[in-house]
């Protein structure tokens, strides 16, 4: 590592050189490498600092590896404005001068990363390198997502995202960066694209990584809108905002039937969870179009939080079965959700025997699965009266 080299030659003896090399072998003296670095790198001249940290702090804070385009775009988004010009991108030769040699590009993936892994781990010890980055990180994004270019996506039949390479990121992370640290002019951002319907294109991109979502059914008059997608994020403060703006019916189904709560609850989102509970208005036992609640959808997701929030609703069917006659103990049992099974058991309406359209049981689905402590559970649970099985999940559930 260049780095390293040019800090063994700094010292003027032998001696001092090799010492020097043992410590930075031994990592010992590496952060003050990197920390002379950045030191540098941040007393660059012109845009070169802005470019060189705004890189680093994309590479060590992604959600997943950057595409050295993606990169490259995510760096040529410029706040407060609604066009994006491609003549701000600069060129990943351009980044990888800007650091200084800490960022390298792996050409067989064609992915930016940092030039060692003691330097995440650097830069994780020192938080104060980059100030609020998820925060700036959602407000590139959504400024990316309000442009023009991608609006004009939206109404295209067949929109081509070729020339678009940042777009992908941004649909799919912009709601996890702002989860972690939301500023005001996030949250503005947010707000202010989310109140609309959601882009149509953005939608697709986000979705088609989520598992069991019906895709082909996705069309413009059921839309997956602003508030399903704030719900599926969890960020407690856009919710709360749309709600009170009275953007959109809090109970409307999505091209799936999924309500904002639903949504909420399938993500274990628990604060959320709780706001839209706490709308008198909200029906939480509404089934969307596979006959699941956002009960089932919570079990399935091993949500032990958001099944007491629902719990706290009397309308709740604690053994409501979809189309498929799979109830939510079913579900837990089938994912190895011992503490939500627990908590499905301890109410009377639930059956533990109960088949669906196939025969099968949650016994039968925990045991397919492999998931031993289920099994268990299920079977003590036959083998007790229903005091004593009262009794036994107080008493296994104040445990955990």
């Amino acid at each position: 590592m260049s780095l390293s080299v040019d800090a063994i030659l700094h010292e003027s003896t032998i001696y001092g050189r090799r010492e020097k090399l043992r410590r930075m072998t031994d990592g010992l003296e590496l952060g003050d490498v990197y920390g002379a670095t950045i030191e540098r790198i941040k007393a660059q001249s012109g845009d070169k600092s802005r470019l060189g940290m705004a890189a680093l702090m994309w590479i060590s804070r992604a959600e997943r590896p950057l595409q050295a385009d993606e990169l490259c775009h995510a760096l040529g988004v410029k706040l407060g404005s609604t066009d994006f010009s491609t003549d701000n991108v600069p060129l990943i030769s351009t980044l990888v001068r800007c650091c200084q040699g800490l960022i390298t590009v792996d050409k067989e993936a064609s992915t930016v990363r940092l030039i060692h892994f003691t330097l995440q781990e650097h830069l994780s010890t020192h938080p104060d390198v980059f100030s609020s980055p998820h925060s700036a990180m959602a407000e590139i994004c959504l400024t990316f997502l309000s442009s023009r270019q991608v609006k004009a996506l939206s109404t295209g039949p067949s929109p081509d995202t070729q020339n678009t390479p940042f777009l992908t990121y941004c649909s799919v992370y912009w709601g996890v960066h702002a989860k972690k640290e939301l500023s005001d002019c996030a949250k503005s951002l947010a707000v202010e694209l989310l109140k609309k319907n959601y882009c149509e294109v953005s939608t697709r991109l986000l979705l088609e990584r989520v598992p069991n979502v019906d895709l082909w059914r996705l069309c413009s008059y059921s839309p997956f809108n602003g508030l399903h997608c704030a719900s599926f994020f969890g960020i407690v403060e856009v919710v709360a905002t749309l709600i009170e703006m009275e953007c959109y019916d809090v109970n409307e189904g999505d091209f799936m039937g999924c309500t904002p709560l639903a949504w909420a609850a399938r993500s274990g989102h628990k604060e959320v969870v709780k706001i839209l509970v706490g709308q008198g208005k909200v029906n939480p036992d509404v089934r969307d179009d596979s006959g699941r609640t956002p009960l089932s959808h919570a079990a399935g997701g091993g949500s032990e939080g958001v099944v007491k929030l629902l719990f706290e609703r009397e309308e709740v069917n604690p053994d409501q079965p979809d189309k498929r006659g799979r109830t939510p103990l079913s579900y837990a049992a089938g994912s190895g959700y011992e503490g939500v099974a627990k908590l499905l058991l301890k109410r009377e309406e639930v059956n533990p025997n109960v088949t669906d359209n196939d025969g099968k049981t949650p016994l039968l689905y925990a045991a397919r699965g492999g998931y031993e402590m289920v099994v268990k559970l299920l079977l003590e649970w036959e083998g007790q009266s229903r005091r004593k099985r009262l009794l036994w999940l107080d008493t296994t559930l104040a445990c955990r």
